[in-house]
């Protein structure tokens, strides 16, 4: 894997190596203590890499989408839980920037804030609701000056530091219209973060459930309105070209680690029948080898051409949201099964607890978990080929 300062054609990355090499050093005692990353975001965001897609006359690095997804690949290869979570701080980040530069002002004030220091975490899993943003289980109620909103949100990477936490919420106050709100609220007496993640993978995310009761978020901090049914505004509907990419990368990194690990392992471990020859010589590990970067070179190749096209305006129109989802899942379906071709190549020892391809073996397995999920992807993909969507 590259150094940060070579991720991109000039590619202003935050991500040196003495940083990433500290980042690497503590994911393991992360997964094991089942801790968050605090030490890792409070070095990000010192170094700057939080505010990484800020435009420059803000104070940040005036990344492109391309670029920040290739700095996102390389800090998910050395600490997959940070990679991710902090994915879910600049993919809103990244979409205020791109609406900006469109000439829409209304994010302004959160790009200042990111600049200030500020992490952004994003509030739209809830229980049973499996079809995302397009409706909500939460409730936002219309009151003077804004809305108050109650209900749970589960997944909530970032919980332990967040500052805004972008939601929706369902307004039912006119019953013949529902609508559904977009906005991002701050903490106050309302929001509650219950302890409930202990999982098998990504463990250092912290993606607790986030409980709103009676939250109230001002006019001022809501970013769409829009009828049940109906498209969210680009402040909203744009965060899917960041998002999706980001988690591809993500997914890439992490795999693209463990086949490294693999290969470098199958050049030092030594097998009796090769007379104590390494086992990179058996047909079976090259055969393996080979699956696994061929697996790689095709997610690669598909993720950075969608980014590099997203970042130069190519408009591909109603196929978008195909091409989005086909590199999500593609990158995440590859990456886990190149994971699992590199514990065959690497052999039993893979599987020891502590070792660095078992973290890795159950961080790759959260990849399909994120919205679209493999039945939403073909759905949707489906339809979209048969003329039926939208």
């Amino acid at each position: 894997m590259t150094t940060g300062s070579e991720t991109g054609q000039g590619l202003r990355s935050a991500l040196d190596d003495d940083l990433l090499a500290r980042i690497h050093a503590r994911a393991r005692d992360y997964d094991e203590e089942n801790r968050f990353f605090a030490e890792d975001l409070d070095e990000l965001r010192t170094a700057g890499h939080l505010r990484g897609p800020v435009p420059r006359e803000f104070g940040g690095g005036g990344l492109t989408l391309h670029e920040v997804n290739r700095a996102q690949r390389e800090l998910a290869y050395w600490a997959p839980s940070t990679g991710l979570a902090t994915t879910m701080h600049l993919y809103w980040v990244g979409n205020a920037a791109s609406l900006h530069r469109g000439g829409d002002r209304s994010q302004e004030w959160l790009l200042r804030e990111v600049a200030a220091g500020k992490v952004i975490a994003a509030g739209h899993g809830e229980p049973g609701n499996d079809v995302a943003i397009a409706d909500s289980r939460t409730v936002a109620v219309p009151v003077p000056g804004g809305y108050r909103i109650t209900g749970r949100k589960i997944f909530t990477s970032l919980a332990p530091a967040w500052d805004y936490l972008g939601v929706h919420a369902r307004d039912d106050s006119d019953p013949d219209r529902p609508r559904i709100v977009h906005a991002f609220l701050t903490r106050d007496a309302g929001v509650q973060t219950e302890q409930t993640w202990d999982t098998l993978g990504v463990r250092a995310t912290a993606s607790h459930d986030t409980v709103l009761t009676d939250v109230f978020v001002p006019a001022e901090r809501v970013i769409d309105v829009h009828d049940l049914g109906a498209d969210p505004a680009p402040a909203v509907a744009g965060i899917f070209t960041w998002v999706l990419p980001l988690l591809g990368n993500v997914y890439y990194g992490i795999a693209r680690r463990a086949v490294d690990v693999a290969l470098a392992t199958a050049r030092k471990r030594t097998a009796l029948s090769l007379g104590d020859g390494p086992v990179a010589g058996k047909p079976f590990v090259q055969y393996h080898a080979a699956e696994a970067e061929l697996l790689l070179e095709g997610i690669l190749g598909q993720l950075d051409n969608l980014t590099t096209e997203l970042t130069a305006g190519v408009d591909h129109g109603a196929r978008t949201l195909t091409k989005l989802f086909a590199a999500k899942e593609n990158a995440t379906r590859g990456a886990r099964a190149a994971t699992d071709l590199a514990l065959e190549i690497a052999g039993a020892g893979s599987i020891s607890r502590g070792g660095e391809l078992e973290r890795l073996y159950r961080d790759v397995r959260a990849g399909s978990f994120h919205p679209p999920n493999p039945d939403t992807v073909r759905d949707v993909v489906g339809r979209t080929a048969l003329g039926l969507f939208p």
